[in-house]
């Protein structure tokens, strides 16, 4: 039974296509999961552009969820300092959604945009600290002063 699984996967799985996120995009600076783990040590707050039931199944803790084709433009709004670096992510490298945010947000003019290309399940895969639905999230955002760390409560 498992050998007929695998072999039908097999031939299945090939016929998927998935589209692959580019390597950069332009104004951003592409990072990988260790880039961004130390980017998350230093506070960058990370956003999640993936849909609200993949970010409530997990997420990088303490990362702001503003779905693409909802919420995502609210970052263009005047309320944003576009001097604060922003980690922006989704799935992996076969969602483009992230370049897409990344490119946005560059051309809404923020200076500090890291392109986190293999996102979360690279995120996820090395153990780095996970959310889920927000339970203990904490994020505050106070304009003109910088944003407190990510998933750190405010003191």
């Amino acid at each position: 039974m498992r050998s007929t699984l695998l072999l039908l996967l097999c031939l299945i799985v090939p016929g998927v296509s998935a589209s692959e996120a580019p390597l950069e995009v332009g104004g951003a600076t592409t990072v990988n999961a260790m880039q961004a783990r130390q980017l998350y040590e230093y506070g960058v707050l990370f956003i999640d552009v993936r849909p609200a039931r993949e970010w409530a199944w997990g997420h990088v803790h303490g990362a702001l969820h503003l779905q693409l084709e909802e919420r995502f433009a609210e970052l263009s709004g005047p309320e944003w300092p576009r001097t604060m670096p922003i980690v922006l992510y989704c799935d992996s490298e076969v969602c483009p959604q992230g370049a897409e945010a990344a490119r946005m947000a560059v051309g809404w003019g923020f200076q500090q945009v890291y392109y986190f290309r293999s996102g979360y399940f690279a995120w996820q895969l090395l153990d780095f600290p996970l959310g889920k639905g927000h339970e203990g999230e904490v994020f505050a955002f106070i304009a003109g002063a910088p944003p407190t760390a990510a998933g750190q409560a405010v003191e």
